[in-house]
Order: structure tokens, then sequence, then C-alpha cells
């Protein structure tokens, strides 16, 4: 993966993912989405979405499957930041609809930057 954002603090995390290859996977496609929207997450919102996509990889791996969340809790999250939500989950397939909504929230964050 040849991207800017994966400092060394990044590449540790990484390397820390049970599903490694997949996860690395799953970030190229939502990093190129990300570039795609003009949205520049800091170090922290990278280490913290990184953690947060290898545990979606797992539980799209092992079938394990988010509760079912209230979209009208996510009302105020931009419409963006839910596309990209939605293109990663499935991208990375087999995950619940609520996975969507949960993830979307780092891309919402970031484009507060």
């Amino acid at each position: 993966m040849d991207e800017p954002w994966l400092t060394e603090d990044v590449q540790k995390v990484l390397r820390k993912a049970h599903h490694q290859a997949e996860t690395a996977d799953a970030l190229t496609y939502v990093f190129k989405l990300m570039r795609q929207a003009n949205i520049k997450p800091t170090e922290l919102q990278l280490v913290i979405l990184i953690n947060h996509v290898s545990e979606m990889v797992d539980r799209s791996i092992t079938g394990e499957q988010l509760p079912a969340v209230d979209p009208e809790m996510f009302a105020g999250v931009s419409p963006v930041a839910l596309k990209i939500g939605s293109q990663l989950v499935d991208h990375i397939g087999n995950l619940a609809a609520s996975e969507k909504y949960v993830v979307s929230i780092h891309f919402e964050t970031a484009l507060q930057n």
C-alpha cells in the first residue's frame, strides 16, 4: 500500500490486525474514497479508523453482527460520510447494515478538520 497516510504509528496498528491482507485491502479502498471526497483525517483519526476497519474485517470473516442501530441517531451525519460508510461495508461484505452508520462517524469527524 503506497499511502502517504501510512505513518509508522498507523503501520504499527495495521501489523496488529488479525487479517492483515484483508484489512490492508479495505484500507486502500477507503483511503481512495476519502481522497476523492477530500477528507483529510488526523493521524489519531487514522489510527482509530484502522482499528475500526480491522474489527469490521474480523466481523465479516467470523460472521459476527453488530446490533441494529436507529438510523435517526445518525441524522446529523452528512450524505458524503454515509456514502463512504456504505461503500466500505459493501466492499468488505458480510456485515450488518448498522456498520455503515457506525463507521460513517469516522468520516464525518474527519470532514470537520
